[in-house]
């Protein structure tokens, strides 16, 4: 795990996990930890945020007959990082990827259970589902870090991050089911199985899969991306972001269309670990949109 700079402290710390894919300079920005999540390859369990060659990773996906595992953050994994802040006085929000996708937050709410047991202050950790992943991860874990540097306790956090989340549209378009499919992670996307072969299924999370369309090419599919970033433009949904999976191109095509259309930087961009990337294979690309209020 990365500690962040040195900078002033909040009062109230706010934890997530590595399918956030934030940027780093974002996470060091805002003093946030992160927690990550392991791949299980050749029964060596790594850190995805330990797995630099990115490029090979993503080249055993597409050619590997049995693809690698995931598996959440251990009890013990959360205690290393709650139990040091708690010490220090602080009290913590800790905001994970969705329960129906992942154990990450029973993880996390075990640690500040088992903490609140042996006397050591886990009734300040306060566990959020934010029933999303990747960039909506990402964009929830900001609105708490906004509220935890305006000096907001936790209480008033939650309201904020459950707020936000009315607001947050994600949406992401990926060459095959194939993968959700492998890695079981496929929830109500599984009614396409057999009809989309050759289509490209666009989907969103609202705590598990979630289909919303298919396309048919991967022209369409960028096409379709800019008509939903026209919608939160108009929607007054103008912070936005976009994420990929070993797809940079289409990922720099669609931030230099969405600069035209929200006429703004992205809040951020950045590319898709390898935990998410076991079950939505290659060639993701991702576009989302919040109500900038909630980020200040």
């Amino acid at each position: 795990m990365r500690e962040p700079t040195a900078g002033p402290q909040a009062q109230v710390v706010v934890v997530t996990d590595s399918t956030c894919y934030l940027p780093p300079d974002v996470i060091e920005q805002h003093q946030i930890r992160v927690v990550p999540l392991y791949v299980v390859e050749d029964e060596r369990q790594v850190p995805e945020t330990e797995i630099a060659d990115q490029a090979a990773f993503h080249q055993r996906l597409r050619s590997s007959e049995r693809l690698p595992t995931t598996s959440q953050p251990s009890v013990g994994d959360f205690l290393k990082v709650y139990e040091p802040l708690l010490t220090d006085g602080r009290e913590i929000v800790s905001i994970h990827i969705s329960g129906g996708l992942s154990g990450t937050v029973e993880s996390a709410r075990r640690a500040a259970e088992e903490l609140e047991r042996r006397g050591r202050g886990g009734e300040r950790v306060h566990v959020i589902d934010s029933r999303s992943a990747a960039g909506g991860l990402g964009f929830l874990t900001l609105v708490a870090a906004a509220g935890a540097q305006l000096g907001e306790d936790p209480a008033r956090i939650e309201q904020r991050v459950e707020a936000a989340r009315g607001s947050l549209r994600m949406w992401f378009g990926i060459d095959t089911l194939e993968y959700l499919r492998r890695g079981g992670r496929i929830g109500a996307a599984r009614a396409w199985l057999g009809t989309a072969l050759k289509l490209k299924p666009i989907l969103t999370l609202d705590g598990e899969m979630v289909p919303v369309e298919r396309v048919r090419t991967h022209r369409r599919l960028i096409e379709r991306m800019l008509e939903y970033a026209r919608e939160l433009r108009d929607a007054g949904q103008t912070a936005w972001a976009v994420q990929h999976v070993a797809d940079p191109e289409s990922c720099h095509t669609l931030v230099e269309r969405c600069r035209e259309i929200f006429r703004s930087e992205p809040h951020f961009v950045s590319e898709i670990g390898p935990v998410l990337a076991v079950h939505t294979g290659p060639g993701l690309i991702g576009l989302g949109g919040l109500d900038p209020r909630f980020l200040g």
